[in-house]
Formats: C-alpha cells, sequence, structure tokens
C-alpha cells in the first residue's frame, strides 16, 4: 500500500497557552489536489508552516510519503521533494525573472554555492530554468526585474519557483488572492497544468477556485478538521453549510 504523500497525525499547536491546532488529523493521497478551506483564523496557514517546517508541533507527528518530518527545517523537508509558495507575494524584485527562478533550479541540480563556476555554462540549468519559464507564460518577460511585474505575473513567477525545484509535493497558500475574476481563471488554468502529476495541498478562499480544482477538500474551524470529502460532499454537508460556506454553498 503507497504512504500518503502528507499525513497529520494527532498534532497539537500551542503558542504560550493559546491553543491554535487541536487534535489535527489529515491526509493526502499522493498524486491528489486536496483544498484546505474554513474562516479567517481556522489555522490553515499555521497547518502549512507545521507541514513545511517553520513552526515544530507541540505533539503529533508529520509525515512526507511515510517519512517522519515534523520538527526538521524548511530545507531539509525541501530537499525531500516539498516546497510550498506563501500568501505574501515571495521573490527578489532587485532580479529578473529569469534569474529567480534560476536560484530554484540551481540548488535543486547540486550546484549549491560554487563560486568558481560559470553558471552561465550550466546548460541543463539553462534549460530546466527555460522550461520553467516557457511553462508560466512569462519568456516574454525574461530579463524584467521581478518587482516590476504585474501582481498576477508575480504569483505566476512563485508558482514557477515553487514548482522549478523539481518537488512533487506543492503547497500553494492562497494563490489567486487579489487577482481578477479573469487573472484567476488564467491562474487556475496554470495551476492544474503545472501539478499535473503532483501533489497539491493549496489553501484558498475563492470557492469556484477550490470546487473547480480540488479532487478532496478539508474544512478546517478552530484547529481542527470538521468534515473531508469530495467537493459534492463537502458542498451538502450541513456541518459545513453551518460552520462556514453558508449561502455560498447553495
Amino acid at each position: 500500500m503507497t504512504a500518503p504523500a502528507i499525513e497529520i497525525k494527532d498534532v497539537q499547536k500551542s503558542f504560550g497557552n493559546i491553543s491554535i491546532i487541536r487534535d489535527l488529523n489529515l491526509s493526502v493521497a499522493q498524486g491528489e489536489r486536496h483544498a484546505l478551506i474554513g474562516p479567517n483564523g481556522a489555522g490553515k496557514s499555521t497547518t502549512f508552516n507545521l507541514i513545511s517546517g517553520y513552526i515544530k508541533p507541540t505533539s503529533g507527528t508529520v509525515t512526507l510519503r511515510g517519512e517522519e518530518i515534523s520538527g526538521l527545517p524548511p530545507y531539509q523537508i525541501n530537499r525531500r521533494g516539498l516546497s510550498r509558495s506563501f500568501q505574501v507575494t515571495n521573490v527578489f524584485a532587485n532580479m529578473s525573472v529569469w534569474e529567480n527562478l534560476r536560484c530554484a533550479v540551481l540548488w535543486t541540480d547540486g550546484h549549491h554555492y560554487s563560486f568558481w563556476k560559470n553558471i552561465d555554462n550550466l546548460k541543463q540549468v539553462r534549460d530546466r530554468t527555460a522550461q520553467v519559464l516557457s511553462d508560466i507564460g512569462l519568456t516574454a518577460r525574461r530579463d524584467v526585474p521581478a518587482g516590476l511585474l504585474t501582481y498576477a505575473e508575480q504569483r505566476a513567477l512563485e508558482i514557477g519557483i515553487t514548482i522549478a525545484g523539481g518537488a512533487d509535493v506543492i503547497l500553494l497558500d492562497e494563490p489567486t488572492a487579489g487577482m481578477s475574476h479573469a487573472e484567476t481563471e488564467r491562474a487556475v488554468s496554470l495551476i492544474r497544468r503545472l501539478t499535473e502529476g503532483r501533489t497539491l495541498v493549496i489553501v484558498e478562499h475563492d470557492m469556484s477556485v477550490v470546487f473547480g480544482l480540488a479532487d478532496r477538500i478539508s474544512v478546517l474551524v478552530y484547529g481542527h478538521i470538521i468534515a473531508t470529502g469530495t467537493p459534492e460532499q463537502i458542498r451538502s454537508d450541513p456541518k459545513v453549510k453551518e460552520a462556514y460556506l453558508g449561502e455560498e454553498a447553495a
């Protein structure tokens, strides 16, 4: 039996006397697109931080493909094949689009900090960077400083950076926040295409994105998952309607 891509068992997280995550249990199958939804303050970003190693659980375990990663630093979890984006766009504003992507590719290819190498001569790095640049639709913006991109382009670049390293488990934190309807549609199409064959966990407030993209959905309320199921199961669950979806479930 194949181990889940991500499994969270009995995880709790407290900050001082304040309990943020309570008895959290979540299993995401390999190759699944799984959405995590819930009201503001439910603990969604905290859950992402626990999975990706930015904070440690107070108790409980987090595993990646059957290997425990609870408490590991983010860079070690990333090297095991998990990458994430953040709510706030996180790119190198003064570096070009090409340079941003190349940084992600360089580390994955094992070049790290090699001052004696001319990175322009690394064909594999050039080819991989060019491929990701094409995949995210920013080839024409290759030499533009990332800080001068539109907001939607910066989000596309961040998704590109997230997948450039070749990770097969991707966490996206509100990737369409702040986008227009047309920009959201393009972003969803991009996410669907770039995560094909990968495991995706997404936090998203736009229910049209969630129901159109996810294979399964988990609803987090006050640090505890109250329901997990297919989009149709979640849409019709009375507990979910009461706690979160409300009229949007109609």
